[in-house]
């Protein structure tokens, strides 16, 4: 068996995998992906061959990249290339690849305008770390003042919002976690 044979054979329990971590059904996927239930179910007992035809539509209905499919070996570059998303006037940058468990992302802010700030609840909790410049971090009615350095968790039932305390940029770095567990452990 060629080092080929060793890769597209791994690809099914790859699949299998993926897809079940991710709670979803054979039907689920094929709706997403037009590839029918029994062609998704020989790729994942190794009888069908992976082509690129069927793995492009999963990568894209799972959110992984290609390579994570097939187990492509790495690269040999380190370097990371999240791509910015802007939402009104701040920008988050995500660190982590997928959908499930919990969130990495940094968060520029730009300096205050003197606009209310924002705030939003839903579930889950948060952790910030403050990496350069003084933030407000609006927790239902109070705010408090966050500088360089420092870290702030809440569960984000609470309405909050966080923005800029003076002219200048902020930066943070953040962890969401939406089943809601804190990300500090105490000691006992």
């Amino acid at each position: 068996m060629t080092g080929l044979d060793d890769v597209l054979d791994a690809v099914g329990p790859r699949l299998r995998d993926l897809r079940t971590r991710r709670g979803r059904t054979l039907a689920e996927v094929a709706d997403q992906t037009g590839i029918s239930v029994s062609t998704l179910s020989r790729l994942e007992s190794g009888l069908r061959r992976p082509s690129l035809d069927l793995l492009l539509p999963l990568a894209q209905a799972y959110r992984v990249p290609l390579d994570d499919l097939v187990g492509a070996p790495a690269s040999g570059d380190p370097r990371v290339h999240p791509r910015p998303q802007r939402r009104g006037n701040r920008i988050f940058i995500p660190l982590t690849p997928h959908a499930e468990g919990v969130h990495a992302f940094k968060m520029i802010l730009p300096g205050r305008t003197g606009d209310p700030i924002a705030q939003n609840a839903h579930a889950g909790y948060e952790w910030i770390y403050v990496l350069s410049g003084t933030a407000h971090l609006k927790l239902a009615d109070s705010i408090t003042v966050l500088a360089t350095g420092e870290a702030a968790e809440f569960d984000t039932r609470t309405p909050h919002g966080m923005a800029s305390a003076d002219e200048h940029t902020v930066e943070l770095l953040g962890l969401f976690s939406p089943q809601g567990e804190q990300i500090h452990i105490k000691d006992a």
